[in-house]
């Protein structure tokens, strides 16, 4: 069997726990998902202040489902490039979130390909281009390029 090299693999639908998880179960199997890229970090009152907000539902007898889950997913990956405001405005309109089985399977392809393209399939940068710096300014640039049309955007759905 060949050996993954995807540089994050997220769970699709199917693989998501079935049965409820209470908020530190919750948040530990959200952790280890993201557990392969540094960037990310989920807490006990991140959550419940995402609830306060309503941008995912209260939990059943304080058990956070399949749906919830697939969710603060979403929000988790959204919040590196957009402010919490941001994200309950695309939530609030229904745009980006993917709200089903399907939709959501396929969100999680498109950023495991896009997280590949960017690395590279075994996740090291280019030799060729200046130790990495040349790539890595081209994508800086494209990072900021990409922020102020997405905020530009979120300001057209308001």
């Amino acid at each position: 069997m060949a050996e993954d090299k995807r540089i994050l693999r997220l769970p699709r639908s199917s693989e998501i726990p079935s049965i409820g998880l209470y908020l530190d179960q919750t948040v530990k199997y959200i952790n280890r998902v993201f557990e392969p890229i540094s960037c990310v970090e989920v807490t006990p009152s991140m959550v419940s202040n995402y609830v306060k907000k309503k941008y995912i539902e209260k939990p059943v007898k304080k058990l956070y489902d399949r749906d919830q889950i697939r969710k603060l997913i979403f929000i988790v990956l959204a919040k590196l490039v957009l402010s919490m405001d941001h994200i309950g405005i695309l939530l609030d309109k229904g745009r980006g979130m993917p709200v089903d089985d399907k939709a959501y399977d396929e969100f999680c392809s498109k950023i495991e390909r896009e997280l590949n393209s960017v690395f590279g399939v075994d996740g090291s940068v280019n030799k060729e281009d200046n130790g990495g710096e040349d790539r890595f300014m081209d994508t800086l640039l494209s990072a900021i390029a990409y922020y102020i049309y997405i905020n530009h955007c979120i300001d057209k759905i308001k």
